[in-house]
C-alpha cells in the first residue's frame, strides 16, 4: 500500500515524511517534479528509488492538500 511507503522518523530529516528506506523527502520529490523532472528522471538520478515510492510521495502530498492526510507512523 502506498501509504506504508511514506514514513516519518525524528532521526531522519528532522521527521519530514520520506520514502521508506531513503532520505528522500516528499517535498524533495515534489520540488524535482515542479522543476520539470519526470518520474523516470528521478529514478535515473536516484537509483535507490522505486517508481512506487515516487508515486507514493505524490499521493501522500495530494492527500495532505486535500486534508485527508494519514500521518506516517514512525518505523
Amino acid at each position: 500500500m502506498a501509504q506504508d511507503m511514506i514514513v516519518s522518523d525524528p532521526k531522519v530529516l528532522a521527521g519530514k515524511p520520506v520514502i521508506q528506506g531513503t532520505r528522500i523527502s516528499v517535498s524533495f520529490v515534489l520540488q524535482c517534479m515542479a522543476s520539470g523532472m519526470s518520474v523516470d528522471d528521478l529514478l535515473r538520478s536516484y537509483p535507490h528509488l522505486t517508481r512506487e515510492g515516487v508515486l507514493a510521495a505524490v499521493d501522500y502530498a495530494a492527500r495532505v492538500l486535500e486534508g485527508d492526510s494519514i500521518l506516517p507512523l514512525p518505523r
